[in-house]
């Protein structure tokens, strides 16, 4: 599994990368706080929204602390998208958030 932490997609970001990220905590979760860029797939929706994602793309996955965006990963990897692991999840997060 590829990880990646949250001070380098926040470089990447800063530095005007354009990121697919998908934060997979629950609703209120997100309402408390995201990354601006990041799009809100709920774990337990994630099987049924597959057809929203590009498997030519690469995916930033995020979660609250990186126990279910590791989930996450695992399972998009085993249906072949390309996706990256955010250690730590929103707790190491020290960017913006909207």
């Amino acid at each position: 599994m590829k990880q990646v932490t949250a001070k380098e997609v926040e470089n990447l970001i800063n530095e005007g990368k354009r990121l697919n990220i998908i934060d997979v905590r629950e609703v209120e979760e997100v309402a408390t706080g995201k990354i601006p860029v990041a799009e809100n797939i709920p774990l337990g929706l994630l099987e049924f929204r597959l057809h929203e994602l590009d498997k030519s793309k690469e995916y930033t996955i995020v979660c609250h602390s990186g126990g279910r965006s590791a989930l996450a990963t695992q399972f998009l990897e085993g249906q072949g998208y390309k996706v990256i692991n955010m250690l730590g999840g929103m707790l190491a997060w020290e960017g913006e958030v909207e």
